[in-house]
């Protein structure tokens, strides 16, 4: 397979924008609904502060609705950019396109969205890669392996910029729970990250966080904060159904190398405690921090844990901002700030 030079940029490194969807599915949020929509305007009124949110509306109804929202929260809607098209939901990390970067060109990668291989209603995500890179004025590839569609998500997809993507094995080759693509190794996927997100190097965790939807995604468990240091989460308590898990992470982290061959610093982040809805346990998880221009926006749980995962993230980004969102409503959603967003690297 051709070594490209399309790499997949870090998420530190400068960005034109970020995508999000305004939620507009409520089943998506049973009975809090209403409050997701106003949690929903802060999130973009703090990224419109730094750069442009290429927004996804359903319509030009709801388009108007917004419109008036932003601006009784008094967002900067000169950084608001609209696209209008429906969908199924909003998690834009999931369903919409990944940017790289080749020198300045920059290209969408379409990885097929198929709802987490759960879901069956996610016709109208499908069109969304199409859509937003048409906004962009950039060209979208269907990402093919031996000559078929690859099924993947940005959430199962953490990298370092450098040729280090961090994946884990739950999300893409449990043999029979939400199965993407069926009989691919780890040597299909490295192949597929090398020849599409110019990867070298692929360090593989093993299972996600309980309560997780998309049976693993790696954005909940463990991120790159620079070239060589990776935050990964840990649960203090060993009766809890995370604790060994998440130990595992953390030795498979101590004992992986990089790209240049070298061992990563792993600093640990603590899990909130335990969030339960309606029977149902949340996987909710400081890591789904998004990192913008300036500023890290963290979710936070109304927990004591908030204030030192606050800490340990500014500690990792003395440049930026760090700002915590309340994140208690979107995860009823069975995510919080990084699945939501995507973001359009510059």
């Amino acid at each position: 397979m051709s070594q490209s030079n399309w790499i997949f940029p870090a998420e530190w490194e400068q960005q034109e924008g970020v995508l999000l969807c305004f939620p507009h599915n409520g089943n998506d949020w049973p009975g809090k609904y209403e409050a997701i929509q106003w949690a929903f305007v802060e999130f973009i009124k703090k990224v419109a502060s730094v750069e442009t949110v290429f927004l996804v509306v359903a319509n030009e109804k709801l388009k108007d609705k917004v419109q008036n929202m932003l601006e009784t929260a008094h967002v900067n809607l000169k950084n608001v950019s609209f696209i209008i098209q429906k969908t199924n939901r909003s998690w834009m990390r999931d369903s919409g396109p990944i940017i790289v970067k080749n020198g300045t060109n920059r290209k969408g990668l379409n990885f097929n969205f198929n709802g987490w291989a759960k879901y069956s209603n996610y016709k109208l995500d499908k069109h969304v890669p199409q859509k937003v890179t048409e906004a962009l004025n950039i060209p979208l590839e269907q990402v093919l392996y031996k000559g078929k569609p690859v099924v993947l998500e940005g959430g199962a997809l953490e990298v370092n910029g450098k040729g280090t993507l961090i994946t884990t094995e739950e999300c893409l080759l449990h043999p029979n729970i939400q199965v993407r693509n069926a009989g691919f190794n780890k040597s299909d996927y490295e192949a597929i990250f090398k020849e599409y997100l110019g990867v070298t190097h692929v360090i593989w965790l093993g299972n996600g966080v309980e309560g997780d939807d998309t049976h693993g995604h790696i954005d909940d468990l463990a991120r790159f904060v620079n070239e060589n240091t990776i935050l990964t989460v840990v649960e203090d308590n060993p009766e809890d159904a995370n604790y060994k898990p998440l130990q595992d992470n953390l030795k498979r982290l101590k004992e992986a190398t990089l790209e240049n061959g070298k061992h990563p610093n792993v600093v640990s982040l603590p899990m909130p405690k335990r969030l339960d809805f309606d029977g149902i346990r949340l996987p909710a998880s400081y890591a789904n921090f998004l990192i913008i221009n300036k500023t890290v926006l963290v979710p936070t749980f109304n927990d004591a844990n908030d204030r030192v995962a606050l800490n340990i993230i500014a500690d990792c980004f003395p440049d930026r901002e760090i700002i915590g969102i309340s994140a208690t409503d979107f995860i009823w959603g069975f995510g919080t700030l990084h699945c939501l967003s995507q973001q359009i690297p510059k």
